[in-house]
C-alpha cells in the first residue's frame, strides 16, 4: 500500500449521507472511500454545521488568546484530570525534540455521568467564562454529531454495516484542539508552525481560518490545503488506517509557517477508551503489512504522554507510569513505517 501522486485535495458535498436513500448515503460514502484509499485527505462540504456556531468558537478562541500570558495560565493543562486546559509555546515536543510555534486551549468530551475512572475521559478544565463554555461545548458537540455521521460513511465505503462504529464511539476520547498560531511578519521557512506528523486518531475534522496546512504525497511533494468557503478538512489518522486493515491511509501533513494570525480547530474523532484497535474482522488486508493491535485510550495517553511536558515531568519523577505495552512516538500505524521530513 502506498500514496498516490495526487497534486489536489478532494472536495466532497456529504449531504447525501444525511438522506433517507440508502443508494444515496451509498453513493457519497464511495466518494469517501476513494478519497481516504488514494489521498487520505479530503475536504467537505454540505456537513450541516451552522457557520453561527463555527464563528462562536473562533470568536471565543480570539478573546481568550489575547489575555495575558499570566491569565491563561491559571487554566493550565498540567492542572486537569483530563489532559484539558491552555497549553502553553513549548509545551509539546515531538519526535527529534522539535516544538511548535503555537498556543492552544485543549477541550475533551467533559464527561461527568460517574466518576473519573481514565484518565483522557473526566471533566474539562473550563476558563473562567461562560461564553467560552456555552460556545466552545456547543461547536464540539455539532463536530462530534458529524463526526458520527462521517463514521458511517467510512463504514460503508469499507462495505460494512453502516452502525459498524456506533457502538466503540458512545464516550470517546475525541479531542477538539484550538490551536493560535501568533502573528510572525518574518516567518523561517525551515520552521514550520507544526511538524510533519500523522495523526494518532480515527480521523479529524479540521475548521482553519488561513492556509498553511500541507499534505504529502506519494511523491515525497509537499501539496497545499486550499481554504474552501464553508469546508472543513478532513484526514485518516493511524487508527482508522490500522482498523481498514490498510485500505484507508493516514497522510503526513504539516502546517508551514505563514506571515500572519492564523487559527486552526481540529476535532480529533477516537473511539472509546478500551476500545481494541485492530483489523476488522473479515476485511482483507491491502498491502503485506500486519498491524499490531492496541488500546484506543492507552495508547493515546501513552502518545500524550510523552509528548508534553508536563506529563513527561511526571514519568521522570516516577508519579506516573506509562501503561503496559506502550509504544514509542511515531511507532504506530504510517508512523511506524514511514519516515518524513
Amino acid at each position: 500500500m502506498a500514496h498516490t501522486h495526487f497534486t489536489s485535495i478532494p472536495l466532497i458535498d456529504v449531504s447525501g449521507l444525511y438522506s433517507e436513500h440508502f443508494a444515496e448515503r451509498q453513493r457519497v460514502a464511495d466518494e469517501l472511500g476513494r478519497a481516504a484509499r488514494e489521498v487520505g485527505f479530503l475536504q467537505i462540504t454540505g456537513h450541516g454545521i451552522a457557520r453561527e456556531l463555527r464563528d462562536g468558537l473562533v470568536d471565543q478562541a480570539r478573546r481568550f488568546f489575547a489575555r495575558p500570558l499570566e491569565e491563561k495560565m491559571r487554566f493550565y493543562i498540567g492542572q486537569s484530570s483530563n489532559h484539558s486546559g491552555y497549553v502553553p509555546e513549548g509545551e509539546e515536543q515531538f519526535v527529534g525534540g522539535s516544538k511548535d510555534l503555537k498556543e492552544a486551549y485543549d477541550v475533551n468530551y467533559d464527561y461527568t455521568e460517574a466518576a473519573q475512572v481514565y484518565p483522557l475521559l473526566g471533566p474539562t478544565q473550563w476558563p473562567d467564562s461562560a461564553d467560552f463554555k456555552r460556545e466552545v461545548s456547543a461547536y464540539y458537540r455539532a463536530a462530534l454529531a458529524l463526526g458520527d455521521t462521517l463514521f458511517r460513511g467510512f463504514a460503508l465505503a469499507l462495505g460494512l454495516a453502516e452502525d459498524t462504529f456506533a457502538g466503540i464511539t458512545r464516550q470517546p476520547t475525541s479531542q477538539l484542539r484550538m490551536i493560535h498560531y501568533p502573528l510572525d511578519p518574518d516567518p523561517v521557512a525551515d520552521r514550520p508552525g507544526i511538524g510533519a506528523h500523522t495523526d494518532y486518531e480515527c480521523f479529524t475534522i479540521l475548521l482553519p481560518t488561513a492556509e498553511g496546512l500541507q499534505v504529502l504525497n506519494g511523491d515525497g511533494q509537499w501539496i497545499d490545503v486550499p481554504l474552501v468557503e464553508d469546508a472543513f478538512v478532513i484526514n485518516i489518522g493511524d487508527m482508522l488506517e490500522v482498523l481498514s486493515n490498510g485500505h484507508f491511509v493516514a497522510t503526513s501533513h504539516r502546517v508551514r509557517k505563514v506571515s500572519e494570525e492564523r487559527f486552526a480547530f481540529p476535532l480529533f474523532c477516537a473511539c472509546d477508551y478500551p476500545t481494541r484497535i485492530a483489523p476488522i474482522p473479515g476485511l482483507p488486508p491491502r498491502g503485506e503489512r500486519v498491524y499490531a493491535p492496541v488500546n484506543c485510550g492507552d495508547h493515546l495517553f501513552a502518545q500524550t504522554a510523552q509528548t508534553f511536558r508536563y506529563l513527561r515531568e511526571r514519568l521522570e519523577d516516577g508519579s506516573l507510569q506509562l501503561p503496559d505495552g506502550t509504544a514509542g512516538l511515531s511507532s504506530f500505524g504510517q508512523g511506524g513505517r514511514e519516515v518524513t521530513a
